[in-house]
């Protein structure tokens, strides 16, 4: 079975890196084409470029070449995630009361107590059930601060921090949580009260999580929880059972916070209330 899985692996990662060269040189066709097409005289290098180009790429036509896309994702949306949730060994109370709601939040999602299994025995048992992603939850002194999402069967894995979280139970007035699937952003769905917004702001995703309904001809939102913020900190192109070994595709280090905010994932802080300096 690691054999197997070991063989996958490389198979994936040869995949990944010859598309990601076949995509590089449609670039550069594309880019000579264009200089071609606006009359801009090419030089030598250019030229021998590509010709060399067109060798390389006359064999991948639009039906022949390689898709071009991440493969992790390669199939998302052709059927629902299957998402399975745990925490780290001997949660306290709060934890488990985070994790039941984080269920009721992701459809078709099942939480599993984690007991004393190790990362390995775990990986093994998501990828024969074929689960699609793995999330565990880890906490400090009873509240929620860190979370892991690993994208199965090759990963990526990326590790967020939590904060500011609060809980269903902790929301003055709260009302019952529907489990039907949510209107996101990204893929609203028909006749559905759930709103679950995320938001990237300050290169922090803020969670939250509303009903709504119609009274009088007018819209009431209630929120029903949890909410919390979540901050990227590394993804790791693998999973975790072997997580050590696996190549950084982005880390946040200690020296990207200094005075003048450098953003990494977030063009503005859409709170602030500060004016626009036109230059």
């Amino acid at each position: 079975m690691l054999r197997k899985q070991a063989r996958q692996r490389r198979e994936y990662l040869y995949t990944k890196a010859v598309n990601e060269r076949i995509l590089t040189k449609k670039k550069n066709a594309a880019a000579i084409t264009e200089k071609i097409q606006q009359n801009k005289t090419l030089n030598s290098k250019n030229i021998a470029n590509g010709i060399k180009v067109y060798d390389s790429l006359k064999f991948y036509g639009e039906g022949n070449g390689s898709s071009t896309t991440i493969d992790e994702y390669q199939f998302a949306g052709a059927q629902d995630p299957k998402i399975m949730l745990t925490t780290s060994h001997e949660p306290s109370s709060r934890l488990k009361m985070f994790m039941k709601e984080l269920r009721l939040i992701f459809p078709n999602a099942q939480q599993m107590n984690r007991g004393k299994y190790q990362i390995n025995t775990l990986m093994q048992a998501c990828r024969a059930n074929n689960v699609t992603d793995f999330i565990i939850v880890h906490e400090h002194r009873g509240i929620p601060d860190s979370l892991i999402v690993c994208h199965l069967p090759f990963g990526p894995t990326a590790f967020f921090n939590i904060s500011d979280v609060v809980m269903r139970h902790d929301i003055p007035d709260i009302g019952p949580m529907s489990e039907q699937k949510p209107h996101l952003i990204f893929m609203p769905k028909e006749k559905a009260e759930r709103v679950i917004t995320f938001v990237n702001n300050d290169d922090r995703i803020l969670f939250r999580h509303h009903q709504y309904k119609y009274v009088n001809k007018e819209i009431t939102l209630t929120e029903i929880g949890p909410r919390f913020q979540l901050k990227l900190y590394q993804i790791k192109l693998g999973t975790l059972e072997n997580i050590k070994a696996c190549d950084t595709e982005w880390v946040n280090r200690p020296y990207l916070n200094t005075n003048i905010k450098n953003l990494a994932f977030s063009n503005e802080n859409v709170f602030s209330n500060k004016p626009k300096v036109s230059s």
